[in-house]
């Protein structure tokens, strides 16, 4: 996709759901709170805040953020079951977010139905949410191997049973944009009823898949923070963000500047270390070293930086090492007002070039010790 798009664009936060069903991750309620609460004043309109029919301590931990108020919906994902339903209604949520297999493969071996059982099961769960009061998301999963001639038919009824949203769901992390694209036109033209999608990340274009979506129509999409969820994860919250701020041009209401301090909270409660080349958020994404690039930052930024860290609450780093040039280390001798010599400068920089080679990088307490050394040294 090439041209901006101005339509209204929502996001669904799936962090404290998908997020969780990540190998080895758990939050505990206060976690969960927490994460939310943040999430809430970064100005995400929904928060999937977990899956009811899971645990007691599952449905504690959604009706907490259910109460927390600051505007923003909270949903809970649900099987098209009755007591899935009443385990939603019990945390008090805003919409529930119904899911049902469509591909062949999944009604065969997972869930043992067939299509007529499926249509039932999508009808009467849809038509009980919506008796109850509650807003309806309906998604078929596994949606992109899924036959078009029955998604039709499932689409068609959860839309005449009610529902308020259709979701496509990339379960597999498969489609392609142009698949994206195509699936989501075909969809928006079975009801007038806004479209969503949910996109894993198994060939690495979950990101791409999502503004493809928007484009062709999607009035939501499920994001997770940092792109954590199961496999490969999902559409991650800061890219999308980012990408359809800055480069189509739709400001989806987001609070940037909470971007980096969300991923890292949430990073250190699922106790992964969150990768230093991570976009926007990483510790490596607004870092030096080159000395090309370092000479060229420091006399202006925009050189290296499309914007600047502070924009998603991020730092730059200038890191010192064996790229490192002449300009940086006369820089870091200028803040302690250090006027060195010509034959000086070039002694320092030698031995950072050479311990930058053996360690990998030079840290302030060795550097400031190698100006020591070559200064005292050359004053004897």
């Amino acid at each position: 996709m090439s041209r901006p798009t101005s339509q209204k664009v929502t996001i669904y936060d799936s962090t404290l759901r998908e997020g969780e069903q990540m190998p080895g991750v758990r939050f505990t309620i206060e976690q969960k709170v927490e994460i939310a609460s943040m999430l809430i004043d970064a100005g995400v309109p929904q928060i999937e805040a977990g899956f009811a029919a899971v645990s007691d301590e599952e449905r504690k931990a959604i009706k907490a953020i259910s109460n927390l108020g600051g505007g923003s919906q909270v949903l809970s994902l649900a099987r098209t079951k009755k007591e899935d339903i009443d385990a939603a209604l019990a945390c008090d949520v805003d919409l529930v977010l119904l899911f049902i297999a469509t591909s062949d493969l999944h009604m065969k071996k997972k869930l043992r139905m067939t299509e007529g059982e499926v249509l039932k099961a999508t009808a009467s769960s849809v038509e009980y949410a919506k008796a109850h009061g509650l807003n309806v998301a309906f998604s078929s999963e596994d949606s992109t191997r899924s036959d078009r001639g029955f998604l039709t038919r499932v689409y068609s009824t959860a839309a005449e049973s009610g529902a308020d949203r259709l979701g496509i769901t990339d379960t597999l992390g498969c489609a392609t944009p142009e698949m994206i694209e195509d699936l989501v036109d075909f969809v928006t033209g079975i009801s007038k009823i806004p479209v969503s999608v949910h996109l894993h990340n198994d060939f690495g274009l979950a990101l791409a898949n999502a503004i493809v979506a928007v484009d062709a129509g999607a009035k939501a999409v499920a994001t997770t923070v940092c792109g954590f969820g199961e496999r490969a994860g999902n559409v991650p919250l800061e890219q999308f963000t980012m990408a359809m701020k800055h480069l189509y041009g739709t400001d989806l209401g987001i609070k940037t500047e909470k971007l980096t301090p969300i991923a890292r909270k949430v990073s250190k409660c699922a106790g992964i270390k969150l990768p230093p080349t991570q976009p926007w958020v990483g510790d490596n994404a607004f870092a030096h070293e080159s000395g090309i690039h370092v000479a060229a930052v420091l006399r202006d930024p925009e050189t290296y930086e499309f914007l600047p860290p502070e924009t998603v609450g991020n730092a730059r780093r200038i890191v010192m090492g064996k790229h490192s040039g002449r300009s940086l280390i006369s820089a870091r001798l200028r803040e302690r007002e250090i006027d060195a010599s010509s034959e000086q400068l070039d002694g320092i920089f030698a031995k950072v070039k050479k311990l930058g080679e053996r360690n990998g990088n030079v840290s302030d307490r060795e550097f400031w010790a190698i100006v020591k050394e070559v200064v005292s040294k050359s004053r004897r």
